[in-house]
């Protein structure tokens, strides 16, 4: 069974297509990258896909239940955090997690048990709106595991954090994935992605134009090359599919003048652009 399913999933506004005809299968325990420039189509499709935006057309499917309105069952499998924390500022971090913890009927332990993981237990009693913005996310974050969903939806979990704080989430991440989490993540930082993800999917203007591994995409779009820099202040450019290269390099080597090497792969950023950029 598919942790996430979509056949020819559609949404209009408008008479405006956000998403036409998706599909996709995201597999049980993956981190799944859905990427996409602003207006792509990425927050409408994870409102479809938790039930809180009914689609034009086709069908989404969480853990092979089909997706229905406000559904209690698939508010029991899934968890989402968006982009833009919405808590209660005058609330406490704790009182925030208690109340949700009596929609889903969890008990007061397991708020404890995610305080500490999120290294909250000392700011709990805090109310929210004196917490900074990387801990608001991560109390999302905490909140959206209260009931221990199947999947995650996360919409740009480390947008605008500093970077210990943005590092700590995806620690946070690779550890629901060894815990058999399914993550469906949107962000705008590649590395991010490239760093996560066991697959990644282009979107624009609601269509997949690319769906791939990472590290496939880059061997597809990447050179065979690498730069070099000399202890004698040269530099230059080798392709490895070059014999008269490779016998340059490992001459190089053998006689210990090489100070670094830099292979040419393309990023996940350089991949994004060529393919999202062009459209």
């Amino acid at each position: 069974m598919l942790a996430i399913e979509t056949v020819k999933l559609s949404r209009t506004f408008d008479n405006v297509s956000a998403v036409a005809e998706l599909d996709l299968a995201v597999e049980q325990g993956e981190v799944f990258g859905f990427l996409g420039s602003n207006g792509a189509g990425k927050t409408t499709t994870i409102r479809m896909l938790t039930g809180q935006l009914q689609p034009t057309a086709g069908v989404a499917k969480v853990m092979g239940r089909v997706v229905v309105d406000k559904s209690t069952a698939l508010a029991m499998l899934a968890g989402v955090v968006f982009e833009l924390a919405n808590l209660y500022p005058r609330l406490s971090a704790r009182q925030n997690l208690a109340f949700a913890a009596e929609l889903y009927d969890v008990p007061s332990q397991r708020i404890d048990e995610l305080l500490e993981w999120m290294s909250l237990s000392d700011r709990a009693m805090d109310p929210v709106e004196v917490l900074s913005t990387g801990m608001k996310q991560k109390l999302c974050i905490a909140r959206a595991l209260l009931h221990r969903p199947r999947v995650l939806f996360l919409d740009e979990p480390t947008s605008g954090l500093d970077p210990s704080f943005a590092r700590g989430i995806r620690d946070e991440i690779r550890t629901l994935k060894e815990e058999g989490t399914t993550v469906f993540l949107t962000t705008h930082y590649m590395e991010e992605a490239e760093e996560l993800c066991d697959r990644v999917a282009f979107i624009e203007r609601g269509r997949v134009l690319l769906e791939d591994s990472p590290a496939s995409l880059k061997r597809n779009f990447g050179k065979s090359l690498v730069r070099i820099e000399l202890k004698d202040g040269r530099a230059a450019t080798l392709s490895l599919e070059d014999e008269a290269d490779r016998l340059q390099l490992a001459d190089w080597v053998t006689k210990g003048l090489l100070v670094t090497v830099h292979s040419q792969e393309a990023s996940l950023e350089d991949i994004f652009v060529e393919v999202v950029g062009k459209r």
